[in-house]
Protein backbone atom coordinates (compact mmCIF):
# COMPACT_ATOMS: atom_id res chain seq x y z
CA UNK A 1 0.00 0.00 0.00
CA UNK A 2 1.42 3.77 -1.05
CA UNK A 3 0.97 6.09 1.60
CA UNK A 4 -0.09 9.75 0.15
CA UNK A 5 2.48 12.37 0.25
CA UNK A 6 1.40 15.35 1.66
CA UNK A 7 3.61 18.54 0.64
CA UNK A 8 2.76 21.17 2.43
CA UNK A 9 4.00 24.29 1.17
CA UNK A 10 6.32 26.69 3.14
CA UNK A 11 4.95 30.11 3.70
CA UNK A 12 6.83 33.26 4.40
CA UNK A 13 5.57 35.55 6.48
CA UNK A 14 7.40 39.21 6.46
CA UNK A 15 7.62 40.50 9.40
CA UNK A 16 4.93 44.07 9.57
CA UNK A 17 6.86 47.22 10.15
CA UNK A 18 7.34 48.76 13.72
CA UNK A 19 7.27 51.84 14.88
CA UNK A 20 9.96 53.15 17.48
CA UNK A 21 10.17 56.34 19.42
CA UNK A 22 13.53 58.51 20.73
CA UNK A 23 12.45 61.04 23.35
CA UNK A 24 15.06 63.37 25.45
CA UNK A 25 13.72 62.01 28.19
CA UNK A 26 13.59 58.24 27.53
CA UNK A 27 16.52 55.89 28.24
CA UNK A 28 18.82 53.22 27.09
CA UNK A 29 18.18 49.95 25.15
CA UNK A 30 18.42 48.39 27.99
CA UNK A 31 15.60 50.20 29.80
CA UNK A 32 13.47 50.64 27.40
CA UNK A 33 11.68 48.76 24.45
CA UNK A 34 11.61 51.96 22.46
CA UNK A 35 8.00 51.03 21.42
CA UNK A 36 6.36 53.42 23.35
CA UNK A 37 6.12 57.31 23.18
CA UNK A 38 6.74 57.34 27.18
CA UNK A 39 9.87 58.82 29.33
CA UNK A 40 11.77 56.61 31.33
CA UNK A 41 10.53 56.52 34.48
CA UNK A 42 14.30 56.22 36.51
CA UNK A 43 13.86 52.60 37.42
CA UNK A 44 13.69 49.22 36.02
CA UNK A 45 14.95 47.49 32.85
CA UNK A 46 13.05 46.65 29.43
CA UNK A 47 10.33 48.97 30.31
CA UNK A 48 7.34 50.40 27.94
CA UNK A 49 8.81 53.62 27.07
CA UNK A 50 11.00 55.41 23.92
CA UNK A 51 14.48 55.30 23.62
CA UNK A 52 17.12 58.29 24.64
CA UNK A 53 19.12 59.38 21.58
CA UNK A 54 19.42 57.69 17.66
CA UNK A 55 22.08 55.87 18.74
CA UNK A 56 19.85 53.86 20.43
CA UNK A 57 17.94 52.57 17.20
CA UNK A 58 21.16 52.83 14.74
CA UNK A 59 24.61 52.55 17.40
CA UNK A 60 27.82 53.32 15.44
CA UNK A 61 28.83 50.35 13.94
CA UNK A 62 25.68 48.61 14.00
CA UNK A 63 23.71 46.32 14.00
CA UNK A 64 20.67 48.23 13.76
CA UNK A 65 17.57 47.78 16.26
CA UNK A 66 15.80 48.89 13.59
CA UNK A 67 14.68 46.45 10.23
CA UNK A 68 13.65 47.79 6.96
CA UNK A 69 10.67 49.32 6.44
CA UNK A 70 10.31 50.48 10.14
CA UNK A 71 9.65 54.23 11.19
CA UNK A 72 11.62 55.79 13.78
CA UNK A 73 9.74 58.76 15.09
CA UNK A 74 12.45 61.33 16.86
CA UNK A 75 10.98 63.60 19.31
CA UNK A 76 11.63 67.76 19.11
CA UNK A 77 15.04 68.44 21.38
CA UNK A 78 18.68 68.23 20.24
CA UNK A 79 20.94 65.33 20.11
CA UNK A 80 24.47 65.06 19.92
CA UNK A 81 25.69 62.86 16.73
CA UNK A 82 29.59 61.64 17.84
CA UNK A 83 32.15 60.92 20.31
CA UNK A 84 30.23 62.06 23.95
CA UNK A 85 26.85 61.49 23.33
CA UNK A 86 24.91 59.23 25.95
CA UNK A 87 26.10 56.18 25.54
CA UNK A 88 29.16 56.37 23.53
CA UNK A 89 31.81 55.80 26.45
CA UNK A 90 32.41 51.88 25.51
CA UNK A 91 31.82 51.82 21.70
CA UNK A 92 34.77 50.89 19.63
CA UNK A 93 33.51 53.51 16.94
CA UNK A 94 33.44 56.45 19.16
CA UNK A 95 37.04 55.94 20.54
CA UNK A 96 38.67 59.34 21.47
CA UNK A 97 41.17 58.82 19.32
CA UNK A 98 38.87 57.45 16.18
CA UNK A 99 35.74 59.51 16.79
CA UNK A 100 35.31 59.61 12.91
CA UNK A 101 33.25 56.50 12.86
CA UNK A 102 30.76 57.27 15.70
CA UNK A 103 27.89 57.90 13.64
CA UNK A 104 24.60 56.79 12.91
CA UNK A 105 24.42 53.12 11.53
CA UNK A 106 23.71 52.42 7.81
CA UNK A 107 19.96 53.25 7.59
CA UNK A 108 18.37 50.01 6.87
CA UNK A 109 16.48 50.14 3.54
CA UNK A 110 12.45 49.21 3.49
CA UNK A 111 11.62 46.17 1.24
CA UNK A 112 10.06 48.15 -1.48
CA UNK A 113 9.19 51.84 -2.53
CA UNK A 114 5.87 51.64 -0.92
CA UNK A 115 7.27 50.20 2.29
CA UNK A 116 10.32 52.61 3.05
CA UNK A 117 12.19 53.10 5.87
CA UNK A 118 11.44 56.19 7.85
CA UNK A 119 13.51 58.60 10.34
CA UNK A 120 11.26 61.07 10.87
CA UNK A 121 10.74 64.00 13.74
CA UNK A 122 7.81 63.76 15.49
CA UNK A 123 5.07 66.26 13.59
CA UNK A 124 6.40 65.19 10.15
CA UNK A 125 2.62 64.13 9.42
CA UNK A 126 1.37 67.77 10.63
CA UNK A 127 3.39 69.84 9.08
CA UNK A 128 6.54 69.70 11.05
CA UNK A 129 6.08 72.36 13.39
CA UNK A 130 9.26 71.77 15.93
CA UNK A 131 12.11 69.19 13.80
CA UNK A 132 14.45 67.61 16.31
CA UNK A 133 18.22 68.92 15.67
CA UNK A 134 21.26 66.18 14.74
CA UNK A 135 24.25 67.82 15.29
CA UNK A 136 27.25 66.14 14.57
CA UNK A 137 30.35 66.66 16.58
CA UNK A 138 33.83 65.50 17.54
CA UNK A 139 34.61 64.99 13.77
CA UNK A 140 32.19 62.64 13.15
CA UNK A 141 32.02 61.80 8.65
CA UNK A 142 28.31 62.18 8.67
CA UNK A 143 25.34 62.63 10.47
CA UNK A 144 22.96 60.08 8.26
CA UNK A 145 24.83 57.23 6.03
CA UNK A 146 22.41 56.10 3.53
CA UNK A 147 25.33 53.96 1.59
CA UNK A 148 23.41 50.53 0.14
CA UNK A 149 19.98 52.02 1.18
CA UNK A 150 17.32 52.02 -0.81
CA UNK A 151 13.54 52.78 -0.19
CA UNK A 152 14.17 55.15 2.75
CA UNK A 153 12.41 58.43 3.82
CA UNK A 154 14.12 61.04 6.17
CA UNK A 155 11.28 63.68 7.00
CA UNK A 156 11.15 66.97 9.82
CA UNK A 157 14.62 66.74 10.59
CA UNK A 158 17.72 69.42 11.47
CA UNK A 159 21.20 68.45 10.52
CA UNK A 160 23.88 70.69 11.35
CA UNK A 161 26.38 70.96 13.65
CA UNK A 162 27.88 73.27 16.09
CA UNK A 163 30.84 75.01 14.65
CA UNK A 164 31.90 77.85 12.31
CA UNK A 165 34.90 76.12 10.76
CA UNK A 166 35.76 74.58 7.50
CA UNK A 167 37.25 71.60 7.04
CA UNK A 168 40.38 71.89 5.17
CA UNK A 169 40.12 75.71 5.17
CA UNK A 170 42.93 77.88 3.82
CA UNK A 171 42.47 80.19 6.67
CA UNK A 172 44.17 79.05 10.65
CA UNK A 173 40.71 80.90 11.52
CA UNK A 174 38.54 79.22 9.79
CA UNK A 175 40.48 75.66 9.68
CA UNK A 176 38.72 72.64 11.46
CA UNK A 177 40.98 71.12 13.98
CA UNK A 178 41.64 67.79 13.02
CA UNK A 179 45.10 66.91 14.51
CA UNK A 180 44.37 65.46 18.20
CA UNK A 181 41.42 65.34 20.44
CA UNK A 182 39.17 67.23 21.40
CA UNK A 183 38.37 68.47 17.53
CA UNK A 184 35.25 70.40 18.35
CA UNK A 185 31.76 70.45 17.79
CA UNK A 186 31.92 69.97 14.01
CA UNK A 187 31.18 66.84 11.67
CA UNK A 188 31.97 66.97 8.24
CA UNK A 189 28.89 65.74 6.04
CA UNK A 190 24.92 65.76 6.99
CA UNK A 191 23.87 62.84 4.98
CA UNK A 192 26.32 60.28 2.92
CA UNK A 193 24.79 58.16 0.10
CA UNK A 194 26.08 55.84 -2.71
CA UNK A 195 24.15 53.03 -4.51
CA UNK A 196 21.46 54.14 -3.19
CA UNK A 197 17.78 54.35 -5.11
CA UNK A 198 14.16 55.67 -3.89
CA UNK A 199 14.96 58.08 -1.13
CA UNK A 200 12.46 60.80 0.07
CA UNK A 201 13.94 64.05 1.39
CA UNK A 202 10.92 65.89 2.42
CA UNK A 203 11.10 69.04 5.08
CA UNK A 204 14.61 69.05 6.17
CA UNK A 205 16.94 71.80 7.20
CA UNK A 206 20.74 70.96 6.38
CA UNK A 207 23.20 73.52 6.92
CA UNK A 208 26.30 74.56 8.39
CA UNK A 209 28.37 70.91 7.72
CA UNK A 210 31.88 71.53 7.97
CA UNK A 211 32.45 69.67 4.40
CA UNK A 212 28.98 68.63 2.56
CA UNK A 213 25.65 69.15 2.95
CA UNK A 214 24.68 65.77 1.06
CA UNK A 215 26.98 63.72 -0.68
CA UNK A 216 25.47 61.30 -2.95
CA UNK A 217 26.94 59.79 -5.79
CA UNK A 218 25.40 56.66 -7.87
CA UNK A 219 22.19 57.20 -6.86
CA UNK A 220 18.41 56.61 -8.36
CA UNK A 221 15.00 58.06 -8.02
CA UNK A 222 15.29 60.41 -5.50
CA UNK A 223 13.53 63.33 -4.26
CA UNK A 224 13.99 66.42 -2.22
CA UNK A 225 10.74 68.12 -1.31
CA UNK A 226 11.06 71.49 1.13
CA UNK A 227 14.59 71.03 1.48
CA UNK A 228 16.96 73.41 2.85
CA UNK A 229 20.29 73.00 2.48
CA UNK A 230 22.49 75.82 3.80
CA UNK A 231 26.20 77.03 4.77
CA UNK A 232 27.92 74.16 4.00
CA UNK A 233 32.13 74.39 4.05
CA UNK A 234 32.66 73.09 0.25
CA UNK A 235 29.17 72.36 -1.26
CA UNK A 236 25.55 71.66 -0.76
CA UNK A 237 25.06 69.11 -2.74
CA UNK A 238 28.33 67.08 -3.81
CA UNK A 239 27.64 64.45 -6.65
CA UNK A 240 31.34 63.48 -7.00
CA UNK A 241 32.26 60.04 -5.24
CA UNK A 242 35.85 60.02 -6.08
CA UNK A 243 38.42 57.47 -6.92
CA UNK A 244 35.27 55.78 -9.64
CA UNK A 245 32.30 56.02 -10.91
CA UNK A 246 29.64 58.36 -9.67
CA UNK A 247 26.96 58.25 -12.97
CA UNK A 248 23.15 58.57 -11.25
CA UNK A 249 19.83 57.09 -12.93
CA UNK A 250 16.52 57.39 -13.00
CA UNK A 251 14.45 60.63 -11.69
CA UNK A 252 16.25 63.29 -9.26
CA UNK A 253 13.73 65.85 -8.40
CA UNK A 254 14.23 69.04 -6.50
CA UNK A 255 10.97 71.07 -5.65
CA UNK A 256 10.68 73.77 -3.21
CA UNK A 257 14.25 73.71 -2.38
CA UNK A 258 17.05 76.53 -1.51
CA UNK A 259 20.47 76.00 -1.77
CA UNK A 260 22.48 78.55 -1.06
CA UNK A 261 25.63 80.34 1.05
CA UNK A 262 27.41 76.87 0.50
CA UNK A 263 31.31 77.06 -0.01
CA UNK A 264 30.79 79.40 3.59
CA UNK A 265 31.08 79.28 7.15
CA UNK A 266 28.21 79.16 9.26
CA UNK A 267 28.63 80.55 12.86
CA UNK A 268 26.77 78.91 15.52
CA UNK A 269 24.23 80.16 16.78
CA UNK A 270 23.51 82.80 14.94
CA UNK A 271 23.76 81.33 11.66
CA UNK A 272 25.87 84.19 10.22
CA UNK A 273 27.97 83.45 6.75
CA UNK A 274 31.54 84.32 6.51
CA UNK A 275 34.78 82.78 5.27
CA UNK A 276 33.54 81.86 2.07
CA UNK A 277 36.36 80.61 -0.37
CA UNK A 278 36.59 79.17 -4.00
CA UNK A 279 39.09 76.97 -6.15
CA UNK A 280 41.50 80.12 -5.98
CA UNK A 281 41.76 79.34 -2.38
CA UNK A 282 42.35 75.31 -2.44
CA UNK A 283 38.03 75.22 -2.21
CA UNK A 284 35.05 74.53 -3.42
CA UNK A 285 31.34 76.16 -3.29
CA UNK A 286 28.99 74.94 -5.67
CA UNK A 287 25.48 74.96 -4.61
CA UNK A 288 25.02 71.05 -6.44
CA UNK A 289 27.65 69.99 -8.84
CA UNK A 290 28.39 66.13 -10.05
CA UNK A 291 30.60 63.61 -11.87
CA UNK A 292 30.05 62.12 -14.45
CA UNK A 293 26.33 61.42 -14.12
CA UNK A 294 23.01 60.58 -16.32
CA UNK A 295 19.43 60.57 -15.43
CA UNK A 296 16.47 62.83 -15.69
CA UNK A 297 17.06 66.24 -13.34
CA UNK A 298 13.85 68.50 -12.86
CA UNK A 299 14.33 71.77 -10.43
CA UNK A 300 11.18 72.91 -9.95
CA UNK A 301 10.42 76.03 -7.67
CA UNK A 302 14.59 75.78 -6.70
CA UNK A 303 16.01 78.64 -5.11
CA UNK A 304 20.12 78.39 -5.98
CA UNK A 305 21.73 81.67 -4.17
CA UNK A 306 25.00 82.96 -2.77
CA UNK A 307 27.22 79.99 -3.16
CA UNK A 308 30.88 80.42 -3.46
CA UNK A 309 31.38 78.55 -6.92
CA UNK A 310 28.63 77.95 -9.22
CA UNK A 311 24.70 77.68 -8.39
CA UNK A 312 24.05 74.55 -10.39
CA UNK A 313 26.57 72.57 -12.31
CA UNK A 314 26.19 69.52 -14.49
CA UNK A 315 28.24 70.40 -16.73
CA UNK A 316 29.83 67.00 -16.14
CA UNK A 317 26.08 65.37 -17.14
CA UNK A 318 26.33 62.69 -19.69
CA UNK A 319 24.87 63.24 -23.59
CA UNK A 320 21.56 61.19 -22.64
CA UNK A 321 21.01 63.18 -19.47
CA UNK A 322 17.99 65.36 -19.38
CA UNK A 323 17.77 68.61 -17.41
CA UNK A 324 14.70 70.73 -16.64
CA UNK A 325 15.21 74.00 -14.41
CA UNK A 326 11.48 75.71 -13.93
CA UNK A 327 10.67 78.39 -11.88
CA UNK A 328 14.05 78.22 -10.57
CA UNK A 329 15.57 81.98 -8.87
CA UNK A 330 19.63 81.57 -9.41
CA UNK A 331 21.51 84.72 -8.13
CA UNK A 332 24.35 85.98 -6.59
CA UNK A 333 26.53 82.64 -7.41
CA UNK A 334 30.35 83.20 -7.71
CA UNK A 335 30.61 81.33 -11.11
CA UNK A 336 28.11 80.65 -13.47
CA UNK A 337 24.38 80.69 -12.46
CA UNK A 338 23.26 77.56 -14.23
CA UNK A 339 25.34 75.62 -16.21
CA UNK A 340 24.74 71.95 -17.74
CA UNK A 341 25.42 69.55 -20.61
CA UNK A 342 22.71 67.37 -22.39
CA UNK A 343 18.90 67.97 -23.34
CA UNK A 344 18.22 71.31 -21.49
CA UNK A 345 14.77 73.40 -20.60
CA UNK A 346 15.39 76.31 -18.50
CA UNK A 347 11.97 77.91 -18.91
CA UNK A 348 10.04 80.81 -16.29
CA UNK A 349 12.82 81.65 -14.17
CA UNK A 350 15.17 84.34 -12.81
CA UNK A 351 18.17 84.37 -13.37
CA UNK A 352 20.53 87.18 -12.09
CA UNK A 353 24.07 87.04 -12.76
CA UNK A 354 25.54 88.96 -9.78
CA UNK A 355 29.14 87.23 -9.58
CA UNK A 356 31.07 89.25 -7.94
CA UNK A 357 28.40 89.88 -4.98
CA UNK A 358 30.59 87.40 -2.98
CA UNK A 359 34.02 89.21 -3.23
CA UNK A 360 33.08 92.14 -1.58
CA UNK A 361 32.26 90.61 1.20
CA UNK A 362 32.05 87.28 3.12
CA UNK A 363 35.73 86.51 2.67
CA UNK A 364 35.68 85.31 -1.25
CA UNK A 365 38.68 86.17 -3.18
CA UNK A 366 38.49 88.52 -5.87
CA UNK A 367 40.01 85.84 -8.13
CA UNK A 368 37.07 83.55 -7.62
CA UNK A 369 34.75 86.05 -8.44
CA UNK A 370 32.91 85.63 -11.96
CA UNK A 371 34.91 82.45 -12.06
CA UNK A 372 34.73 80.63 -15.67
CA UNK A 373 33.73 83.55 -16.86
CA UNK A 374 30.52 84.39 -14.64
CA UNK A 375 27.99 83.48 -17.77
CA UNK A 376 24.98 83.48 -16.04
CA UNK A 377 23.40 79.75 -18.04
CA UNK A 378 26.46 78.10 -19.86
CA UNK A 379 25.07 74.74 -21.68
CA UNK A 380 27.11 72.32 -23.63
CA UNK A 381 25.24 70.84 -26.04
CA UNK A 382 26.09 66.81 -27.38
CA UNK A 383 25.20 65.42 -30.73
CA UNK A 384 21.26 65.31 -31.58
CA UNK A 385 20.52 67.54 -27.99
CA UNK A 386 18.20 70.22 -28.09
CA UNK A 387 18.15 73.05 -25.71
CA UNK A 388 15.30 75.24 -24.70
CA UNK A 389 15.32 78.30 -23.37
CA UNK A 390 11.72 80.41 -22.96
CA UNK A 391 10.23 82.90 -20.99
CA UNK A 392 13.02 83.78 -18.71
CA UNK A 393 14.71 86.85 -17.02
CA UNK A 394 18.13 87.27 -17.36
CA UNK A 395 20.42 89.04 -15.93
CA UNK A 396 24.18 89.38 -15.11
CA UNK A 397 27.36 91.08 -15.01
CA UNK A 398 29.72 88.20 -16.65
CA UNK A 399 31.10 87.75 -20.33
CA UNK A 400 27.72 86.55 -21.08
CA UNK A 401 24.07 86.26 -20.26
CA UNK A 402 23.44 82.64 -22.31
CA UNK A 403 26.78 80.65 -23.68
CA UNK A 404 26.21 77.63 -25.52
CA UNK A 405 28.87 75.27 -26.37
CA UNK A 406 30.02 72.11 -28.39
CA UNK A 407 29.76 69.32 -26.17
CA UNK A 408 32.23 66.61 -28.62
CA UNK A 409 32.15 65.44 -32.25
CA UNK A 410 28.38 65.46 -33.80
CA UNK A 411 27.50 68.61 -31.65
CA UNK A 412 26.38 70.06 -35.15
CA UNK A 413 23.33 68.22 -35.80
CA UNK A 414 22.12 69.91 -32.04
CA UNK A 415 19.16 72.71 -32.15
CA UNK A 416 18.84 75.04 -29.63
CA UNK A 417 15.96 78.11 -29.29
CA UNK A 418 16.17 80.93 -27.16
CA UNK A 419 13.07 82.82 -26.78
CA UNK A 420 10.95 84.68 -25.07
CA UNK A 421 13.20 86.18 -22.80
CA UNK A 422 13.96 89.48 -20.85
CA UNK A 423 18.09 90.02 -21.06
CA UNK A 424 19.71 92.70 -19.51
CA UNK A 425 23.03 93.73 -18.69
CA UNK A 426 25.39 95.08 -16.20
CA UNK A 427 29.24 96.35 -16.15
CA UNK A 428 30.74 94.79 -13.45
CA UNK A 429 32.63 97.46 -11.14
CA UNK A 430 35.96 97.55 -11.16
CA UNK A 431 36.10 96.53 -14.63
CA UNK A 432 36.98 97.74 -18.19
CA UNK A 433 33.81 99.08 -19.53
CA UNK A 434 32.55 95.93 -21.24
CA UNK A 435 28.84 94.59 -20.59
CA UNK A 436 28.31 91.02 -21.24
CA UNK A 437 27.20 89.61 -24.09
CA UNK A 438 23.37 88.42 -24.88
CA UNK A 439 24.17 85.35 -26.62
CA UNK A 440 27.76 83.61 -27.26
CA UNK A 441 27.52 80.63 -29.16
CA UNK A 442 30.49 78.46 -29.92
CA UNK A 443 32.01 78.38 -33.36
CA UNK A 444 32.47 74.47 -33.08
CA UNK A 445 28.76 74.36 -33.31
CA UNK A 446 28.92 75.37 -36.83
CA UNK A 447 26.40 73.85 -38.80
CA UNK A 448 23.88 73.79 -35.66
CA UNK A 449 20.32 75.40 -35.58
CA UNK A 450 20.36 78.03 -33.09
CA UNK A 451 17.28 79.88 -32.79
CA UNK A 452 16.70 83.62 -31.36
CA UNK A 453 13.53 84.54 -31.06
CA UNK A 454 11.21 87.38 -29.48
CA UNK A 455 13.86 88.58 -26.82
CA UNK A 456 13.98 91.82 -25.17
CA UNK A 457 17.13 93.02 -25.18
CA UNK A 458 18.90 95.83 -23.75
CA UNK A 459 22.16 96.86 -22.53
CA UNK A 460 24.45 93.96 -23.87
CA UNK A 461 27.23 93.52 -25.80
CA UNK A 462 25.44 92.06 -29.10
CA UNK A 463 21.31 92.11 -29.34
CA UNK A 464 21.15 88.14 -30.46
CA UNK A 465 23.28 86.10 -32.65
CA UNK A 466 27.15 86.56 -32.58
CA UNK A 467 28.29 88.14 -35.87
CA UNK A 468 30.98 85.61 -36.43
CA UNK A 469 28.31 82.45 -35.56
CA UNK A 470 26.60 80.66 -38.72
CA UNK A 471 23.69 78.41 -37.73
CA UNK A 472 22.28 80.95 -35.61
CA UNK A 473 19.09 82.95 -36.65
CA UNK A 474 16.73 85.17 -35.82
CA UNK A 475 13.34 86.35 -35.63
Amino acid sequence: MVLPVLVLAAVSFAAAPDTFFVRTDGGSAGQCDGRHDAAYGGAGLHQECAWRHPFEALPPGGPARIAGGDTLVIGSGNYRIGAGAAGTDALEKCRRDWPWDCHLAVVPGGPSPAQPTRIVGAGFDRGCPAAPQLWGAERASTVFDLSGSSNVMLACLEITDRSGCIEFHARDTQRCARESPPYGDWASTGISAVDSANVLLRDLDIHGMAHDGIRAARVRDWTLEHVRIDGNGWAGWNGDAGGGASSDGGTLLFRDVEIGWNGCGETWPAREHDGCWGQEQGGYGDGLGTGATGGDWLFDRVDVHDNAQDGIDLLHAEAGATITFRDVHAAGNAGNQLKATGSVRVENSRIDGTCAALATQHGLDAGDACRARGNSILLRLPAGAHASISGDTISGEGDCLIGLECAGEGCASATASVDGNRLSGSQRSGRDARLPCSLWVDPALHGASVLFSHNDVQSTRNAGCPAETHGCAEN
